[in-house]
């Protein structure tokens, strides 16, 4: 869909639709170079998308056909198509009780720096296009606050529970300390 998607807006080989994921679309739905290719002729071959020209070298270019466009609007307003959702950090975390407690803390501190790190990014990105004023520019900038927005939160986040992790360790080295007895007078 992705693939699909970037062809709806404009005609491109697969090294133009490449360049355009890698500015753009792989910040919400990464790709590679193969998977991209196969993506292409599968959706040449299900008639989705058509080559509107073959130049020097045999360099295809795809466009979008009717049927596809069709199949993107459908896939665009029905998100119960879309997987349930699965998240292999929220898992790690859910799992963190598993290790020493320093090591959890080192984990959740990574965390909390590649959010950070990912704002910046984002924001540096954000700041370096000149966005059109189209639809597509549009929605590509809102798809790209959405990624600051919950990067910004998962920094949040990982900060709190990095204090919660450091309170809960300190609350059992106080637990465990050995209590003074008090000599009677």
């Amino acid at each position: 869909m992705a693939a699909l998607g970037l062809l709806a807006q404009e005609p491109g080989s697969g090294y133009d639709l490449l360049r355009h994921f890698e500015k753009s679309m792989a910040n919400v739905w990464p790709a590679t170079q193969s998977q991209l290719y196969s993506e292409l002729n599968k959706l040449a071959d299900t008639g989705l998308i058509e080559v509107s020209d073959i130049g020097p070298r045999g360099r295809k270019e795809y466009r979008i056909t009717d049927a596809g466009r069709a199949e993107l609007r459908r896939w665009v307003t029905n998100p119960q198509d879309d997987p349930p959702f699965r998240s292999a950090a929220l898992l790690r975390v859910f799992l963190l009780g598993e290790v020493p407690p320093q090591k959890a803390r080192e984990h959740v501190v990574a965390m909390a720096r590649h959010a950070e790190a990912e704002v910046q990014r984002l924001e540096q990105l954000r700041d370096s296009i000149d966005w059109a004023d189209d639809e597509g520019a549009f929605y590509g900038l809102a798809a790209l606050e959405y990624g600051l927005r919950m990067n910004a939160m998962q920094a949040d986040w990982a900060q709190w529970l990095v204090k919660s992790v450091d309170a809960r360790t300190d609350a059992g080295r106080r637990k465990s300390a050995p209590k003074k007895v008090s000599e009677p007078s």
